[in-house]
């Protein structure tokens, strides 16, 4: 799998977190990090970015495939990606509790399915115009679950995946955030990946239990308004969403020259990495350490 890596400039052994970032059709890894910007933010905040990108012969919009039956399969795209990330933390410096994953559109559905099929990984993920676990098995209903979202019911699909067998199951934070104005991928879907990650939470908590909703509040930056509503237990923030008032399919605070990007605030790389930073993941079984790394230029 292709990809692209920004590793902060005078870095040396100290570990930093790993920011994964999963492009939407008809971009590449580096449109991706040039429109977000997230590099420049990973300079300022000191940790390395990820960039996968999708193969033009696996589809020739370069979207990746998260509507195939078969996706989270052994051998799929989820479970390439995964082992590409495994491979980057063991050649470079990076804090294994402190890997994240982000997404928009296609790369959001994708970032979905990775938190529910390696949340091993994970110690938190970024929803942008994304679609929740499932919420089609084809093209066609792809293309229908984007633009009224899925017919699947989000608690049914969070049932299925909790009481399946497996030793993974974990429940990864997540920050869901939807322009109000999309035509591509409707809003509705920002609510479903809210609903199925509730339902996910609640299911894996001993014993089980909802989590709670927060008043919705506002707040602006530029002209324009966003709407946030937090989802907590015992006091902290698992699940958060962000509605941003005016916003079409683009990844807001972006650099306008590139593809579905924004300039008007507020900036969505620094709300990503404002919330995912602030999660660790609990470790097991150490891998194998590595000495030495090196730095591709």
């Amino acid at each position: 799998m292709s990809y692209a890596l920004h590793v902060p400039r005078g870095l040396r052994c100290r570990r930093v977190p790993l920011l994964v970032m999963l492009h939407g059709c008809s971009q590449d890894a580096r449109d991706f990090a040039d429109g977000t910007r997230m590099n420049e933010l990973a300079e300022r905040r000191r940790f390395i970015v990820l960039y996968p990108e999708q193969s033009r012969l696996a589809n020739p919009l370069g979207c990746w495939n998260w509507f195939y039956r078969d996706l989270d399969k052994k051998g799929g795209e989820a479970a390439r990606i995964a082992a590409l990330i495994r491979s980057v933390c063991l050649r470079y410096p990076i804090d294994r509790s402190r890997v994240y994953v982000a997404g928009m559109s296609a790369g959001g559905a994708m970032a979905v399915i990775l938190t529910m099929t390696h949340a091993a990984l994970f110690a938190a993920c970024a929803i942008a115009s994304g679609l929740m676990y499932r919420a089609a098995d084809s093209a066609t209903a792809a293309l229908g679950a984007m633009h009224e979202g899925s017919q699947r019911s989000p608690a049914d699909v969070a049932d299925e995946v909790a009481g399946a067998p497996s030793r993974t199951l974990r429940f990864v934070p997540a920050l869901v955030i939807h322009g109000a104005a999309d035509r591509v991928v409707h809003p509705r879907n920002a609510d479903q990946i809210i609903a199925q990650f509730s339902r996910f939470a609640e299911l894996l908590s001993a014993p089980p239990r909802p989590l709670e909703a927060a008043a919705e509040r506002s707040f602006s930056a530029g002209a324009r308004t966003s709407r946030r509503r937090d989802y907590e237990r015992d006091g902290q923030v698992m699940l958060r969403e962000i509605v941003i008032e005016g916003l079409a399919h683009a990844w807001s605070g972006g650099d306008s020259r590139h593809r579905f990007n924004d300039p008007a605030p507020p900036d969505e790389s620094r709300l990503v990495w404002e919330f995912v930073s602030r999660f660790r993941r609990p470790l097991g079984a150490r891998w194998p350490v590595v000495r030495f790394w090196h730095r591709w230029r």
